[in-house]
């Protein structure tokens, strides 16, 4: 069918990975290309020998004429970002000078400043057009196959949507007293951010951590959530019917928010670079050096993660309310690829966005988010290949 580049070795590239080679009828050939070439190495040292062919590649993402001089030698029909949202531009670009789709998991974010939108991605909108390349956005889990749901929600559940909250739990224990599931710069930065949700049409911002909820999620139990900005509640709010208010909440256990607090009132998850030995260094990249790699925690990990959203609104003039969300065991996943659930409910929807469009079945030049597209052959896919869902028509509701 068809050939993917795929740029990161970390634990979502490596979840995606092992699932190109599962859809082996789709993806004949994939490339591996990080700026560590052994951890590309690595990867394809334990899934070579299946019908997937793989290759591997060095490059470093933040240059644009290195990543087109290894498109035009590999040639691929898509090119799926697993490297960090400071580089999804660069790719853009490369993507854009040789023609070739693209695909990430979390939208663009300036270097020095935690800013989660997509302006900077919707300004290639018209460019990819005239290219007549796809840009998939957000083909993850959240921001993905949330997207998927709610655009799954409007087609058979609902003539409108009235409100969105978009609940994301993770259950899962690994022993340490402080680690992050992913990234730890991009991690710490969203979960220090203010908090945001859209009400009206209009943001309204609150301080970190400041709105808490209680919510009992199915085949995990009660856990305390807090609301935080994420980036798909802009694309949402624009592209589902009918949305006055759309929130997203993520749990956090006590032991978690107290290092996290510790670790900022002494200034160790500050962007702002400081001087050290005559070297310029960022607390932030510091601290994720010091901090277990989220890639190593897969044998450690146990529990559940349950990604999900509650919808309420309108069928045939009477109300409604309709829940879609998946439950991943970790143990499960680590089993199955080696990860934990984290990386691989990012893993598995970044593997099934770029086959949708190596299929054909999307199809739609220009720069979309993942709700603009049909959700039904997405969300078969989820079955298929790991993240089954589950759907309750009379959900508790978030107050």
């Amino acid at each position: 069918m068809g050939k993917a580049l795929i740029i990161g070795a970390g634990g979502v590239a490596s979840v995606c990975i092992h699932k190109c080679c599962q859809n082996s009828d789709v993806f004949e050939e994939i490339c591996i290309a990080s700026r560590t070439k052994s951890k590309c190495d690595a990867l394809k040292a334990k899934l070579d020998g299946g019908k997937t062919k793989i290759s591997t590649a060095q490059v470093n993402a933040d240059n644009v004429d290195e990543l087109i001089a290894l498109i035009n030698e590999f040639k691929p029909d898509v090119v799926i970002n697993l490297a960090l949202p400071y580089q999804d531009l660069t790719i853009m670009d490369a993507c854009l000078a040789t023609k070739v789709n693209y695909v990430d998991t979390a939208n663009y974010e300036p270097f020095d400043t935690a800013k989660f939108e997509y302006k900077w991605q919707w300004a290639y909108r018209e460019r990819f057009e005239k290219a007549g390349i796809t840009a998939l956005l957000g083909s993850g889990f959240d921001p993905g196959v949330t997207g998927v749901f709610s655009a799954y929600a409007m087609k058979h559940e609902f003539d409108e949507i009235n409100y969105i909250d978009i609940l994301d739990c993770n259950a899962g224990d690994h022993g340490y007293p402080f680690a992050t599931n992913f990234n730890p710069e991009i991690n710490i930065r969203e979960v220090s951010a203010k908090g945001s949700y859209i009400e009206d049409g209009k943001w309204i911002e609150t301080e970190p951590m400041e709105i808490k909820r209680v919510y009992n999620f199915p085949e995990v139990g009660e856990k305390d959530m807090y609301l935080l900005h994420h980036e798909e509640l802009e694309s949402l709010a624009l592209n589902i019917k009918g949305i006055k208010r759309i929130r997203f909440f993520m749990t956090f256990g006590q032991s978690y928010l107290t290092h996290l607090k510790c670790l900022e009132n002494v200034g160790m998850t500050s962007i702002e670079p400081i001087d050290f030995e005559g070297h310029k260094i960022v607390p932030l990249q510091f601290l994720k050096a010091v901090l277990p790699d989220p890639a190593s925690l897969g044998p450690r990990t146990k529990g559940k993660t349950n990604i999900g959203c509650i919808f309420i609104g309108k069928k045939d003039g009477k109300d409604k309310t309709y829940y879609l969300y998946n439950v991943c065991d970790h143990e499960e996943c680590y089993k199955e690829v080696g990860s934990q659930a984290v990386s691989y409910t990012t893993g598995v929807p970044a593997m099934i966005g770029a086959a949708m469009l190596l299929t054909g079945k999307w199809n739609k030049p220009g720069v979309h988010n993942i709700e603009e597209f049909d959700p039904d052959p997405f969300m078969d896919a989820l079955n298929k290949f790991g993240l089954p869902w589950k759907e309750s028509y009379n959900p508790d509701l978030v107050e």
